[in-house]
């Protein structure tokens, strides 16, 4: 049965936050539920340098229906099959945490115990070559899936690189054409009912008023109606993650397209480095209490692989999230609700799930306390999640080599995390339950790339016996050596079948 009354949704920004919001509500509610409004302001800039993704948003763009091959082109995109950190460990170290994993379960047993069984008995052979995704991104190879191998073998995993204005523009043209109304202004005033603060109505600077019943601010870091209008406090989470300054700059791409994000430690921060079919974004994150921004530039223009497209440009955050994301009848989306810095590619994904949570919990009535409460639950847990796995990456390293690098490496740390790492340490195991978003591999990935290596492996590994181990492992790498050499290079890949008009 249909709902008596039906909800005006209004959408506030536009940016990759806003038009997910529009393309994906549009889509699953096929206008069933009501209207969707969408205001955004051509004066007002989008901070549009999120340009990594991770898998998951593989079943977003399924969900709407959209063509991969389109997508990729129209968004000048590439695929990507994880990310490099290089001198994160320390100085001239480098690994990849992978998509995908390393080898399947032997008997309900994780892959890394035989592996870590292995080497107790002296076999040298780096994990990384049991994942095809590594050994792809070593090779700079590319391929959608491999072939289906023995038993027990690994899966091939993939996100994608893209323009984040040019997805922002592709989703824009898809929502519309669903029936998404966009306006165009600036908002001037916020308007809320005088007996609860419900925001009812937005007033814009050239007198149009839109008036709606649930509205998600997608208004970026301004936080325009949940952080500014309604007053949710802000939950500052910089003595864990204390980078809080970022300069952003496209450069010329090279002739090989590399399938993976890398991110470079430098002294006070790190760098990214994404590549695209047309370019390649680059930015410094870094931290202010132990780098001015004329070092920090002359770091991030000094490490480019090319001819600099554009002035760099600066944006300043805070690490954290809003003390609750839901609030009366506005959802914080995106940068509005929280951020956590780009390390490993998780603000488009924070979007992608904030709205999952929205439409399970769609309101019949958006005074619902319960239906707030839960989705406010749900929100804390996925970021507390994702900052324990953030700050793992600074806080496990071996570096002393500046103030920053001692901070980080002799900070006190979440209590929910330490307990992750004394339970790695002890045996192995990664403390992690179902629905988490990152795997118990990509755990392993970082665990291991960052020097945290356990000092025993989990017992129920010595029960198949050494040669059927040896035999199972043996099988899984020839498949993953056999998988890639039959794989086409990345731009090969790129040209054939996804190819990018001229930018």
């Amino acid at each position: 049965m249909m709902p008596e009354k039906q909800h005006h949704i209004v959408i506030v920004g536009g940016g990759t936050a806003g038009w997910m919001s529009a393309a994906l509500l549009a889509k699953a509610t096929k206008g069933r539920l009501g209207r969707i409004t969408l205001v955004e302001s051509a004066e007002i800039g989008t901070v549009g340098v999120g340009e990594a993704t991770i898998p998951p948003i593989q079943f977003f763009n399924q969900l709407l229906g959209l063509d991969e091959a389109d997508f990729v082109a129209r968004t000048q995109g590439s695929f990507k099959l994880g990310i490099e950190f290089r001198n994160w460990t320390r100085q001239g170290h480098s690994y990849i945490h992978p998509f995908g994993n390393y080898g399947g379960n032997i008997d309900a047993v994780s892959f890394h115990h035989y592996w870590l069984r292995l080497r107790a008995l002296g076999d040298g052979t780096d994990i990384g070559d049991y994942c095809p995704a590594i050994a792809a991104a070593r090779a700079g190879k590319f391929a959608p899936e491999i072939p289906q191998g023995p038993t027990g073998a690994p899966v091939l995993s993939f996100a994608y690189h893209f323009d984040a204005s040019l997805y922002a523009a592709y989703l824009r043209d898809f929502a519309v054409k669903l029936g998404v109304r966009r306006v165009e202004g600036r908002i001037v005033g916020v308007r809320q009912r005088a007996e609860d603060g419900y925001v009812t109505t937005l007033d814009l600077a050239d007198g149009t008023m839109i008036e709606g019943d649930l509205f998600l601010d997608c208004s970026g870091f301004r936080s325009l109606l949940l952080g500014q209008t309604l007053g949710v406090g802000f939950r500052d989470w910089s003595r864990w993650l204390p980078c809080d300054r970022a300069l952003a700059v496209p450069c010329v791409g090279t002739d090989e397209i590399t399938p993976y994000t890398r991110s470079t430690a430098h002294a006070a921060g790190w760098q990214w480095r994404i590549p695209l079919q047309h370019r390649i974004g680059n930015g410094h994150v870094y931290s202010s209490a132990f780098m001015d921004d004329a070092e920090a530039e002359a770091i991030l223009m000094g490490n480019l692989d090319g001819k600099v497209l554009a002035d760099p440009r600066p944006l300043r955050f805070t690490a954290g999230r809003r003390e609750k994301a839901w609030v009366r009848n506005v959802v914080g989306i995106g940068l509005a609700g929280g951020f956590m810095e780009p390390l490993e590619s998780t603000s488009i994904h924070l979007v992608q799930t904030a709205l999952f949570r929205l439409l399970a919990l769609m309101p019949t009535d958006v005074r619902d306390p319960a239906t707030r409460d839960e989705f406010n639950r749900l929100s804390e847990i996925e970021y507390e999640q994702i900052r324990d796995f953030l700050i793992l990456h600074y806080h496990a390293t071996e570096r002393d080599d500046s103030d920053f690098w001692n901070y980080c490496r002799t900070m006190a740390i979440p209590d929910s995390l330490r307990h992750k790492m004394d339970l790695f340490r002890a045996r192995g195991r990664v403390a992690r339950f179902d629905g988490q978003l990152f795997s118990e591999a990509s755990w392993v990935a970082v665990f291991l790339g960052q020097g945290v290596h356990p000092v025993a492996y989990d017992p129920m590994a010595d029960v198949l016996p050494e040669a059927e181990m040896r035999q199972r492992l043996a099988r899984n790498l020839d498949h993953v050596n056999r998988s890639i050499a039959a794989m086409p290079g990345h731009r090969a890949f790129l040209n054939r079948h996804c190819r990018a008009a001229a930018a």
